[in-house]
């Protein structure tokens, strides 16, 4: 697996279903560069986990939108899998109209280039935090039976964007509206003092 944090994200263009329902050729992810990024990939369409994931992701769109985040997942199904599992009824297995796109990887070349392919082919349940310069922040790496918790990367984009605007660090259990550290050894000794207790 690689460990892409801090370096730029792979880019690429592939075909996709957009948030629309409709089909292009040329989905490139370096067009949203400029604005924050959660990209997260999966194994399979009419999976067993994959579908709560993606679900998961949906229900939370606007709030990912409020923090100026795209959401963009990834599979190594066709663009028209994609389509069929969007146009299958939850009850039946499947996801119903999502709002965000889903990105076709079927010569595996995207998960490649995030080094993080299953032995059997598919792709982990792997998750990148990209910042608007087009650099990875943040990614988390599940095997295949651990389904992500999707508020723990809304955390991650409110971390983010507390220490781009304050210049402080964000310590073990932040949440935003609490308090952050000033990154020097006075701002470390001031924030213990007062929270080691809830740490």
């Amino acid at each position: 697996m690689s460990v892409l944090v801090t370096k730029e994200a792979p880019d690429f263009s592939s075909s996709a279903i957009l948030a629309d329902g409709s089909i292009v050729e040329d989905f490139q992810l370096s067009k949203f560069k400029g604005q924050k990024i959660v990209l997260f990939f999966y194994p399979l369409d009419f999976t067993f986990v994959c579908p709560s994931e993606i679900l998961a992701h949906h229900k939370r769109v606007k709030a990912f939108a409020e923090r100026e985040t795209m959401l963009i997942g990834v599979s190594i199904d066709s663009k028209h899998t994609h389509n069929a599992w969007r146009n299958t009824n939850i009850n039946d297995g499947g996801i119903g109209a999502i709002d965000f796109p889903l990105v076709s990887d079927m010569n595996h070349s995207i998960m490649s280039s995030y080094g993080i392919e299953h032995p059997e082919g598919t792709a982990l349940r792997a998750s990148f935090l990209i910042d608007e310069n087009f650099v990875v922040r943040h990614q988390v790496v599940n095997d295949h039976p651990l389904g992500r918790n999707v508020d723990e990367m809304l955390r991650m984009v409110d971390a983010l964007d507390f220490h781009t605007e304050n210049g402080e660090v964000c310590p073990a259990g932040w949440n935003k509206g609490d308090e952050g550290i000033k990154e020097n050894a006075d701002g470390i000794a001031e924030y213990l003092s007062k929270n080691v207790s809830n740490l």
